[in-house]
């Protein structure tokens, strides 16, 4: 797996290695999903600001979120790798054979407020920000309640095999 980082944010985690926390989440929740490619995923860690601008840019919602992931496959079934031999997208990394999946933007600064305010780890938070958005690079979403119940679901069993607890 090649995991891309772009640490732009000037708040620190205490105690969080955030490369290896995202390096061992993504692959927990790609061998949950039974991906059967190495993946290339890139992921930009930032601030409250520059996540708004993003998020005003692509989604026109003008305010800070904590995650945006950006996939670059479509699915018509999540999780369903096959789409990308399908020749419809060019999905692979030409130089490295490894699936590229997409891109994660997360703000440190929301990691660290909703970690406070729900009462747990930094990198409880972190690693469920990491799941939430490579089950979305897989093809999830959350938009109605039968949706949001199955990402739910993935997310707390895969930070519960990884013994990531709120």
């Amino acid at each position: 797996m090649t995991l891309n980082v772009e640490d732009e944010s000037s708040v620190r985690l205490k105690k969080v290695d955030t490369e290896a926390v995202a390096k061992k989440v993504i692959e927990a929740t790609l061998d949950y999903e039974g991906c059967p490619y190495e993946v290339e995923i890139n992921l930009l860690l930032t601030d409250n600001e520059t996540i708004r601008r993003i998020n005003q840019e692509y989604r026109q919602i003008d305010k800070p979120t904590d995650v945006l992931s950006f996939p670059m496959m479509e699915y018509d079934i999540p999780s369903d790798f096959g789409v990308a031999e399908t020749g419809v997208c060019d999905s692979f990394n030409p130089e490295t054979g490894e699936l590229v999946l997409g891109d994660i933007i997360i703000s440190i600064e929301k990691v660290v407020e909703q970690a406070q305010k729900y009462g747990h780890s930094e990198e409880r938070e972190f690693a469920f920000l990491i799941t939430h958005s490579v089950l979305h690079l897989c093809g999830y979403d959350h938009m109605v309640p039968k949706e949001a119940k199955v990402m739910e679901d993935k997310q707390t069993a895969i930070l519960n095999s990884l013994n990531i607890l709120r």
